[in-house]
């Protein structure tokens, strides 16, 4: 008997209650579904008999929504192919989240002239600032100091301090924004 004909006849059976030929639709039918999956993951073969797992839970929770005028090998298939195209998306997303370094030198490559360099042209930029926007930027967010620390050591009230970084970072996102 061919494999859609076993199928359909043993679910047929199984959804009017006989337990012994609906536990061998599910022991078939995995057989058939690690074919199918291991064709569409030959690079994972360890996650093959999880899917098939996922998807024979997903068949059994489903069987009540088989229709009898359709191919039993079609309607799993379906199920299958949204199993799997669920696991490649979580998994496209965890492995963009963990993508190897391969060349970790580069990313640590950057000599400390760059670092001075950049220093130097952060300087020239806050210098075009005035002093009740440059100073509070200077102390809140490149020293770390709070804004009543700040207030204190420059004089300015911690409103004006708030103030100052506001539209002292807007001021110099501008002039960034004007070089490029």
């Amino acid at each position: 008997m061919e494999i859609e004909e076993r199928l359909r006849s043993l679910l047929l059976l199984g959804l009017d209650a006989d337990a012994a030929a609906y536990q061998r639709f599910l022991k078939e039918l995995s057989a058939h579904l690690r074919a199918f999956l291991r064709r569409r993951l030959a690079q994972r073969p360890d996650e093959v008999e999880d899917l098939v797992q996922e998807t024979l839970l997903a068949v059994h929770n489903q069987r009540h929504t088989y229709r009898t005028d359709m191919p039993v090998t079609a309607w799993v298939h379906a199920i299958a192919r949204y199993k799997l195209i669920d696991w490649l998306r979580s998994h496209r997303v965890k492995e963009a989240l963990n993508d190897p370094l391969d060349d970790a030198n580069e990313l640590f490559s950057s000599s400390d002239s760059e670092a001075a360099q950049a220093r130097r042209d952060l300087g020239k930029l806050l210098e075009t600032l005035p002093d009740r926007q440059r100073l509070p930027i200077q102390h809140v967010k490149l020293e770390g100091l709070s804004v009543v620390e700040t207030a204190q050591l420059t004089g300015l009230s911690e409103s004006a301090v708030k103030v100052g970084v506001h539209r002292g970072l807007k001021a110099l996102a501008a002039k960034i924004r004007g070089m490029a």
